[in-house]
């Protein structure tokens, strides 16, 4: 690029709106990034002497990066793809969808998780399944906090966000990835769920309720956090989009 063409600009640029706002989107960006990214690092720092961790930690981590964006696919164009508690919790904060129709989607994940955990005893002829309390309540917390504040961002960037554009396109895909990043930064690791649904049923199927109330308070807080970052200061009030809702 000839160095002519490099524009010095003012002072005075940087209290203008859109470049604060810029400077934002690039903090949390860099967050997005270097958060799983490094995580991944340190994870698998540990798990180098254990081949046979290492693979089922991949497995798991891509497994539910495939299903979620499936999961998402199928259903954004009709509910919006939550698929999650915390992501429909995260667009109420939003004002992208109503308290009642909340409370309906909330329901709805809930029995479908449920649903979901029974077909697959039943289908693998009563193999197990197990809830995995958090060794630290509170660490798990702040685990929960982040990685679904980065889900939730994810979703807010490529689906509820009306200047989204083909951006929307590929916002199931995004979904997934981030999810899997997530895992694989060492959300195996602290039994993160970023889905409240995900670790209700297992709380159900095996009786084990020690601690449940992390993966609720820990993804609610993460999406209301993102929500009202991101509705509030790249959204806007005069550019809000709402799911579609019927009056009968």
């Amino acid at each position: 690029m000839p160095i002519s063409r490099i524009a010095i600009g003012n002072l005075r640029e940087a209290t203008k709106s859109d470049a604060l706002k810029a400077a934002l989107a690039e903090f949390i960006s860099t967050i997005c990034f270097v958060f799983p990214a490094e995580g991944c690092v340190l994870l698998f720092s540990k798990l180098i002497i254990s081949i046979d961790q290492t693979a089922i930690t991949i497995a798991i981590a891509i497994t539910h990066g495939f299903a979620l964006f499936v999961a998402v696919t199928v259903a954004i164009n009709i509910s919006g793809g939550h698929v999650s508690p915390a992501v429909t919790f995260g667009a109420l904060v939003g004002g992208h969808i109503t308290f009642v129709r909340s409370i309906l989607y909330w329901i709805a994940q809930l029995l479908g998780s449920v649903a979901a955990i029974y077909l697959l005893k039943f289908a693998t002829n009563g193999l197990e399944v197990s809830a995995y309390p958090p060794a630290s309540p509170w660490h798990a917390v702040l685990y929960e906090i982040i990685l679904s504040f980065l889900l939730v961002y994810t979703y807010y960037a490529t689906a509820f966000d009306p200047k989204r554009g083909n951006m929307g396109i590929i916002a199931p895909i995004a979904i997934g990835l981030i999810c899997s990043a997530n895992l694989l930064s060492g959300g195996t690791t602290f039994s993160a769920a970023m889905n409240p649904a995900m670790s209700f049923c297992q709380a159900v199927i095996s009786g084990t309720w020690t601690d449940h109330w992390v993966y609720w308070l820990g993804t609610f807080g993460g999406a209301a956090i993102a929500a009202s970052i991101y509705q509030t200061i790249f959204i806007g009030q005069n550019t809000d989009e709402q799911l579609p809702i019927t009056n009968h």
